[in-house]
């Protein structure tokens, strides 16, 4: 919670610069040169360890952006949050209130399943809304071209986790997955995929989130003759430590491969236990890399390195604003989502973005990390033949 809370109040110590985080009843001034983005996102509750950090690299980018007098030299932006407390009802409730205020754009929850429910208000509002950090390859289906994602989605990475196992000359895969949020069926992209690459999956468990007991799995797997060649999963904390650790306790060695919800302080200080797990991510700090001047950017700014991927996605969030802004010549909705959809070679903090002809999500390599001496590194770096990549489906 001490980050969380820290990071919302240096974001609002930029109030009197061009990034205003409001908490306050009293909207904002909303002038033709100001872009006012309602953001219904988790301050509190299980989801905001993943929409607080993108809210630190956004205001690294705004940092940037002010310097130069504003998006396109003139457009000021002001940001608006709500809490939704990591739920579906009151996410309803705070969207509706930010659409009622008047905002011209959203930057919705990492969980999807929220932003699925509220779906319907953002369309029939005509305002266009970027996730903050979901992955999900379906919210541009419920969003009817108003709701664009962020990150790498989860059906091509669970595409690049195919590609890195067969790379590796893993022939046979156990899924564990849970049915309870969409990011937690990823790895069946990954099986849709490894099929194809001449792959077999021998087996898989259920899980529900925040279930501390994974004996039942662990002892599944175990017992099984021929073991599985690796282990996938898009399961995150506190669910994939808890597997882990009871997994790596009853001496299963088998490698481990999920998605890039792992990337946490949590998962590496897991110590010996998560050496080798490769997981895929939306971007890794090579030398010289865009990302690790990022990097250098957020540890100047807060006076320590960046925990995860998180904090990126939000620098790029902003770099893509500024590009559909730029491209609009304006700050009405309908413009911005116009733009949106026909953003080409943004350079974020991750990689280079592209909107056009996605449908709402974005075209961007994939990086596979694995763990290697307790440190993140670089396993591969590519955007997955789209022949590999299932297509995206509601559950």
């Amino acid at each position: 919670m001490r980050r969380i809370e820290r990071s919302l109040i240096t974001a609002a110590g930029l109030t009197a610069g061009m990034l205003a985080i409001l908490a306050t009843a009293a909207p904002p001034a909303t002038a033709d040169d100001v872009l006012l983005i309602g953001a219904p996102i988790s301050k509190t509750g299980w989801a905001a360890p993943y929409d607080s950090p993108v809210l630190d690299g956004f205001a690294v980018a705004m940092d940037e952006i002010n310097a130069k007098g504003g998006i396109d030299g003139r457009f000021k932006v002001e940001l608006l949050i709500r809490d939704n407390r990591s739920d579906n009802a009151q996410n309803a409730i705070v969207t509706q209130d930010l659409v009622d205020r008047g905002v011209k754009m959203l930057f919705v929850a990492c969980d999807s399943s929220m932003v699925h429910a509220t779906a319907q208000i953002i369309v029939d509002a005509k305002l266009p809304a970027i996730s903050t950090c979901s992955s999900s390859p379906t919210l541009p289906m419920t969003g009817q071209g108003y709701i664009f994602a962020n990150a790498v989605t989860d059906n091509v990475q669970g595409a690049a986790q195919a590609i890195y196992a067969n790379d590796q000359g893993y022939k046979t895969a156990y899924l564990l997955k849970s049915k309870d949020i969409e990011y937690t069926m990823m790895p069946d992209y990954f099986a849709e995929a490894f099929k194809k690459l001449g792959g077999t999956i021998v087996g898989e468990s259920l899980y529900t989130l925040g279930q501390p007991d994974f004996s039942a799995e662990v002892t599944k797997i175990k017992g099984m003759n021929p073991q599985p060649d690796v282990i996938v999963t898009s399961a995150f904390e506190p669910d994939f430590p808890a597997f882990l650790r009871q997994l790596r306790g009853a001496g299963v060695k088998i490698p481990v491969i999920a998605g890039d919800g792992i990337d946490s302080p949590t998962t590496f200080a897991l110590g010996d236990i998560v050496e080798g797990v490769a997981f895929t991510s939306s971007g890794f700090a090579e030398p010289g890399s865009p990302m690790e001047a990022y990097q250098k950017k957020y540890l100047a700014k807060y006076g320590k390195p960046p925990e995860s991927i998180m904090d990126a996605l939000g620098y790029d969030l902003a770099m893509v604003v500024q590009a559909a802004v730029t491209k609009a010549g304006s700050i009405e909705p309908a413009k911005i989502r116009a733009a949106l959809a026909d953003l080409e070679n943004v350079q974020g903090a991750t990689a280079v973005i592209s909107y056009k002809g996605g449908n709402g999500s974005p075209a961007r390599p994939v990086v596979v990390i694995k763990i290697a001496g307790g440190k993140r590194t670089l396993a591969s770096r590519k955007l997955p033949d789209p022949a590999i990549v299932p297509a995206p489906r509601l559950n």
